[in-house]
């Protein structure tokens, strides 16, 4: 399919009336690919690095003035493996363009990738919130994901980390790994919380197609054990409900130690949480989407395709989709679910102009039933149980058209 011209992507404009839009870059780019991972990234070849950076900034640039992101994300693949002349040379550009002072900036990175004149890039820029990929604290179970980093690796980044400045750490963690038992993840929370970061991402390896962790599944050289996991995400809740950590989204769980919007401990991710309560967000980089006023577009799953339309001054995209505003409320009302709080029946009717307690009246009543769901006057959430089962909750709320 050929580079094409699409009238329909979000004019920079119009993006710009909107005060809570989150920018998000897609950097596609690993030292190696996980064995679980199916996100699109690529090893780098030859000057890909080089034309992405370049690219990138002809992007950005079409943004200058236009939009003030609230919240930025860098995310992957593993934005941290890009060099330091790069991280310069984007840095730059984002504040040549006015796209720096957002109010949190995100970077993801892998520990085997992170250098001290990285991080101090970064902190000079703006960034203030790191999330770094540790997944566990065990040698052989980072072995058995395909992780090129250890342990040791992670503590040393995460001083690295505090030493540059950052006062608003996440760290990912993993559970369900093969091979992992529930003592394994114990002490993996407990490595974690002796870190002091102040937010938590632990997450169930999932098992997608194409994938090397799903081919080894297929083929019978592990077994998946439901029970055990089930245990391993009661026992998460129970260690750091101790330690003052609130949990605000199935996989995610923060500190508390300011006062913060909506509700939300001081330190949740704004970014995701724009993404979970239906915000308007604008993606670059290869595979990356974006979402504004009823219209979904995703750029090019591929590095070549999408500098080569840069490059050429053509639109990157290659789809569109228009969502009608029932289809894209179920959307919303399907993600804003994953958070603990769920839906408040005033604010989801000011995001999509539906009433939840009328055009899910059904869905409602059967997840109540359940005893998936909790319903008051006010608001409708999912239980602790509900939780557990919120990808088959959600997919009850959709309105495919």
């Amino acid at each position: 399919m050929p580079c094409v011209n699409l009238s329909l992507e979000p004019s920079p404009a119009s993006v710009g009336l909107e005060p809570a839009v989150s920018l998000y870059i897609h950097v596609p780019f690993c030292a190696s690919k996980c064995h679980y991972c199916a996100f699109f990234s690529e090893i780098p070849k030859d000057q890909w690095p080089d034309r992405y950076a370049k690219a990138l900034i002809l992007e950005l640039e079409q943004l200058s003035g236009q939009i003030k992101p609230r919240t930025i994300f860098f995310g992957g693949g593993t934005p941290s493996v890009l060099a330091e002349v790069h991280w310069r040379q984007i840095l730059s550009a984002m504040e040549r363009c006015q796209l720096h002072q957002a109010q949190e900036w995100t970077v993801e990175c892998n520990p085997a990738s992170v250098s001290s004149e990285k991080a101090r890039l970064w902190k000079e820029a703006g960034v203030n919130r790191i999330s770094m990929g540790m997944q566990t604290q065990d040698d052989v179970l980072l072995g058995h994901l395909g992780r090129i980093h250890s342990y040791g690796r992670a503590r040393e980044c995460h001083d690295l980390l505090r030493r540059a400045g950052f006062q608003n750490l996440n760290v990912d963690l993993m559970f369900g790994i093969p091979g992992q038992t529930l003592e394994d993840w114990d002490r993996c929370i407990s490595e974690a919380l002796a870190l002091g970061s102040e937010h938590l991402s632990c997450y169930e390896v999932t098992y997608e197609e194409d994938t090397p962790l799903y081919n080894q599944l297929q083929a019978g050289r592990f077994a998946m054990d439901e029970d055990l996991v089930c245990r391993m995400y009661e026992h998460l809740l129970e260690r750091v409900r101790e330690v003052g950590f609130r949990q605000y989204e199935i996989s995610n769980f923060a500190k508390n130690q300011d006062p913060a919007p909506e509700g939300l401990p001081s330190t949740a991710c704004m970014h995701n949480v724009n993404y979970w309560r239906g915000g308007y967000y604008i993606g670059l980089g290869p595979s990356a989407s974006s979402y504004w006023e009823g219209l979904r577009t995703t750029r090019w799953p591929d590095v070549a395709k999408y500098c080569e339309c840069v490059e050429r001054g053509l639109s990157p995209l290659a789809e569109q989709d228009r969502l009608s505003p029932l289809a894209r409320a179920g959307e919303i009302a399907a993600f804003g679910l994953r958070m603990t709080e769920g839906w408040d029946f005033n604010e989801f009717a000011r995001i999509t102009g539906f009433d939840l307690r009328t055009e899910w009246a059904v869905e409602l009543k059967e997840l109540v039933l359940l005893e998936w769901g909790c319903l008051t006057d006010e608001r409708f959430c999912l239980t602790a149980q509900g939780l557990r089962f919120a990808d088959a909750a959600a997919e009850k709320f959709l309105r495919l058209e």
